[in-house]
């Protein structure tokens, strides 16, 4: 749940019901919780796996103290992160992630899963993930592939030529 509220943070999705406690919910589209971030992190192969557990810890106790320091009091049925509001999670993680902050590589490391996930979908294929609706590639416009699986673009990206053909260039397109 922490780790889920800490990527709904880096980029902000939809809550999936009224009581999802982990996504504050300030974007009605999907963000990086429904794009996988909580997959890629615990993959072993991205490297952070392991250390979830102590982060998710580091990180609770950053916001119990950011709570203390701000005269908050957290609803203690959930991890302390998840009940603060989103303006408070924002406002903590901006200072966790700070140049000078001495963790700010783990926390910058964090933050760069819910990215890939968002951003291109790393844990999965594109064909995969744009079957099930992901909504960070939907959102840059990925296009779905054409039925047999491959990608074809029929038109140029810019619409035109980006240059003139060399006079001697073959019908083939190799030059003479």
């Amino acid at each position: 749940m922490t780790l889920e509220a800490f990527a709904d943070t880096i980029i902000p999705g939809v809550k999936r019901s009224a009581d999802d406690r982990a996504i504050a919910g300030v974007s009605t589209d999907g963000g990086a919780v429904e794009s996988g971030a909580v997959a890629l992190m615990e993959d072993p192969a991205g490297g952070f796996a392991m250390m979830l557990g102590p982060l998710s810890e580091s990180l609770n106790g950053h916001a119990a103290g950011y709570a203390e320091e701000n005269g908050l009091t957290l609803d203690p049925t959930v991890p302390p992160f998840v009940a603060l509001a989103f303006d408070h999670r924002t406002a903590l993680l901006s200072r966790l992630l700070a140049p000078e902050h001495p963790e700010k590589e783990m926390w910058v490391g964090l933050a760069l899963f819910s990215n890939m996930a968002y951003d291109s979908a790393a844990h999965m294929t594109t064909v995969d993930a744009l079957a099930a609706g992901h909504p960070g590639l939907l959102a840059i416009g990925i296009t779905r592939p054409d039925a047999d699986g491959l990608w074809r673009f029929p038109e140029y990206s810019y619409g035109r030529p980006l240059s003139r053909l060399h006079p001697q260039t073959t019908p083939t397109g190799s030059p003479a």
